[in-house]
């Protein structure tokens, strides 16, 4: 029977290992389009350019020396003037410059606009006798897709010098990857100043920076020198010169990749100094994801997972690396579509990988319950769980390697009338299969019971097996759910002395519910299920909201809001309560910590669990948690039930008066319902007592509870403490309060419990009010 079952397990091996291959296709074509879309789109820029960035860093040389910048920096605008300058004084960086024997002079400043007449003329003789200089048009340039026509220029400049344009095409960081060989300017096509600086032969496309090179190896020349005559003209003798701006204060700045901003003249001249090197050759994306695709799908054909993984794993190393060898000979490439397919396919095999190892039980080798749950056909049909309830205290006692015929004697039993039954294997004695919902087979389970009273034989020693089933018919719920009803049923039909039961969904539902309620607590404070409310208190006296309670809500994705008395009441009595009240604490005191520094005092207050008295961290992690916020410890009041304050420990106690000496205050929570006396409350070190509500609440009919509010008030003031009473829902609750005087006031009366955005909005209203 193992070996047939064993062959059931290799076959839903098998089935799916042909769906993962006939998948293989698919899943290349998604992913290529994903990576297409996302590359067009622009998000890859933002891995792609770090990327370059970094290649940088392996290969970076020096500039050639034969380009110098005059750079009108800071210096320039402190020692000659704000600017713009009067265009006399470029006429005399043109002259100084020419007799120093500049091989060309560019302008990387437009002269688009008249100034002077006296000023023009100056520089556009300067221009004519010298006979070198390059003027700049800015053609068309801007961010990537849009495209500003800007003028020459003027005639009187350009018709003795050269023109050749600065046009740009920067990316959504003000970064410059790319420069045109040349631009369309007015009918006419003009070099790019970095081709004309490199003597190369302008072309019509872009070409690629190289940010290898060092801008601070570029020899620079500071104007105000030059202007002045202060700087060695063997500089500049036989070099080509360009001027332009390096200022923030001027404008044209661009980012650097590596290295940050600077001005737009660095871009043209490492341009040129690009093209010096030789053009470069730019493949773009589609080379590599073609390339990324044809290697992916040979990788993904590889039957052995450490195959498989080398092949991808050397893959995307050689993406990683090649690009940087090629960036030496001036070849570029984008590799992140490329990586993204591989990765993307290397990661989504190896789940499908790890997900198919783990469906055959290691020790008998038949289906585990992993492959119960892929079987997509069961859902169809009814489950049925066999619980081997003692076969855990059987396994214990074998010998060494015998548990697998332990299993086998089992499944020999439970495949009695059904040979080729598939059974699904569990821990701890669980077994599975299903059945034709339409099927008889109440005689069936009865029958296999029966069987099970004889013993089974391991080893030569007699074993009796214990056994019970459960039964679930089937429903629209996830195979994992029906699992654990037919589970569910075996422990109540084992309990009730039954041979089989059918699954009960309101029973289950109630008891998975109570079951799992704190597990899922954890997580979802984990998830942001749990958040909290702040119900506000107002002062009687100022009738202002001077602070509020913080509440934990939880709200379930299923369920809804799940009640506070529910939850909190089960992490209390579970000793969990430690990890709701950190997330509340975490909260409330940021909270009410940005709210003080807007200027406003208020005061939070935070239900603190009698548990919590015996825990000799808390006071040190409630130190931390006010020194990160910022919040001074006076503005938080710890709520402690009375029966927690009064019946503690001296430890209890002790902790009560650590959290008095770290500033907080401390208030007795539900105070009327415990059995305090007038010795006991000199005995807590509190700073406040809370009314519990069932008091305030009956107060205006009842002259009980009347006179319990108003003793508790003299009592409290007598010793004192502030009074807050809690349950305040009416108009005439508050009022009597006021009458009483009472200090605070908390309850729907004041303002039901809402979310801290609504809390700001209301206190930001009052002082709005009271201001006016």
């Amino acid at each position: 029977m193992t070996r047939d079952s064993g062959k059931e397990a290799r076959k839903v091996l098998k089935r799916r290992t042909v769906t993962v291959e006939g998948s293989l296709p698919r899943l290349l074509l998604w992913t290529a389009i994903v990576a297409i879309l996302l590359t067009l789109a622009g998000p890859t820029e933002l891995f792609e350019n770090p990327l370059r960035v970094g290649r940088n860093h392996f290969h970076p040389h020096r500039a050639s020396g034969d380009i110098v910048l005059v750079s009108i920096d800071d210096r320039s605008l402190r020692d000659v003037g704000r600017w713009p300058w009067p265009r006399r004084y470029h006429a005399t960086l043109i002259d100084r410059l020419t007799a120093a024997g500049a091989k060309r002079i560019f302008f990387d400043i437009t002269f688009e606009t008249r100034s002077n007449s006296v000023d023009d003329n100056l520089l556009a003789t300067a221009i004519e006798r010298s006979g070198k200089v390059t003027l700049s048009v800015r053609g068309q340039s801007g961010p990537r897709g849009i495209a500003q026509q800007t003028p020459g220029p003027l005639p009187m400049f350009s018709r003795h010098a050269k023109l050749g344009s600065i046009a740009i095409d920067y990316n959504f960081q003000n970064t410059i990857w790319q420069l045109p060989h040349s631009s369309q300017v007015g009918g006419s096509r003009l070099p790019s100043f970095a081709a004309a600086l490199s003597e190369s032969k302008p072309g019509v496309n872009n070409f690629t920076l190289d940010y290898s090179i060092d801008p601070k190896s570029i020899p620079t020349i500071n104007s105000a020198s030059l202007l002045s005559g202060k700087f060695d003209p063997k500089m500049v003798a036989g070099k080509d010169v360009i001027i332009g701006t390096n200022s923030e204060i001027l404008g044209d700045q661009y980012y650097i990749p590596g290295l940050g901003k600077m001005g737009g003249v660095f871009v043209q001249i490492i341009g040129a100094e690009t093209l010096k090197a030789g053009t470069p050759i730019d493949l773009g994306w589609l080379p590599t994801l073609a390339l990324a695709l044809a290697f992916t799908a040979g990788a993904a054909s590889r039957r052995k997972p450490a195959h498989r993984n080398l092949m991808f794993g050397a893959g995307s190393l050689v993406l990683v690396i090649a690009p940087v060898w090629l960036d030496n000979y001036h070849i570029f490439i984008d590799v992140v579509p490329a990586l993204f397919v591989v990765l993307t396919i290397w990661t989504v095999l190896s789940w499908r990988g790890l997900r198919k190892r783990g469906l055959v039980n290691p020790v008998s080798n038949l289906p585990n319950l992993n492959a119960l749950r892929a079987n997509r056909d069961g859902r169809k049909q009814a489950l049925i769980a066999a619980r081997i309830l003692n076969y855990e205290e059987i396994a214990a006692t074998l010998p060494e390697n015998s548990e697998r015929q332990l299993i086998e004697q089992i499944v020999s039993r439970l495949t009695v009338g059904a040979p080729k039954r598939t059974l699904y294997q569990g821990d701890n004695g669980i077994f599975a299969w299903f059945e034709d919902s339409t099927a008889p087979f109440g005689n069936h389970l009865d029958a296999l019971y029966s069987v099970f009273r004889n013993p089974a034989r391991i080893a030569g020693a007699p074993l009796d097996l214990v056994i019970s089933f459960g039964v679930e018919l089937g429903s629209g719920r996830s195979l994992d759910n029906r699992l654990a009803s037919a589970l569910v049923a075996a422990e109540e039909a084992a309990h009730d002395g039954l041979k089989w039961k059918y699954h009960d969904p309101g029973t289950l539902e109630d008891a998975s519910w109570k079951l799992s309620m704190l597990s899922q607590l954890d997580s979802a404070i984990d998830g942001g299920q749990v958040w909290v409310a702040y119900q506000p208190k107002l002062e009687l006296s100022s009738r202002r909201i001077i602070g509020a309670e913080a509440l934990a809500r939880w709200t379930h994705p299923e369920k809804g809001p799940i009640a506070a008395t529910e939850f909190v009441a089960a992490a209390e009595q579970h000793n969990r309560i430690g990890k709701l009240t950190d997330f509340v604490l975490e909260h409330a005191v940021g909270a009410a910590a940005q709210i003080n520094k807007r200027g406003v005092e208020f005061g939070i207050a935070v239900n603190l669990s009698a548990r919590l008295l015996a825990d000799k961290g808390f006071t040190l992690r409630l130190s931390a948690l006010l020194a990160r916020h910022g919040l001074p410890p006076e503005q938080l009041t710890l709520e402690l039930t009375e029966t927690a304050a009064l019946t503690g420990s001296g430890e209890g106690i002790e902790m009560i008066a650590r959290l008095r000496d770290l500033g907080v205050r401390i208030s007795i929570d539900d105070y009327g319902t415990g059995l305090s006396t007038l010795e006991y409350l000199k005995k807590i070190p509190a700073n406040e007592i809370k009314i519990d509500q069932s008091f305030v609440k009956g107060m205006v009919d009842n002259r009980s509870d009347r006179l319990m509010v108003q003793s508790t008030i003299g009592l409290a003031h007598s010793l004192d403490r502030k009074v807050v009473a809690e349950g305040v829902e009416h108009r005439d609750i508050l009022d009597l309060l006021v009458e009483m005087g009472c200090d605070v006031a908390q309850g729907f009366a004041v303002g039901r419990p809402m979310s801290i955005e609504s809390l700001s909005k209301r206190i930001s209203s009052e002082r709005k009010r009271s201001a006016a």
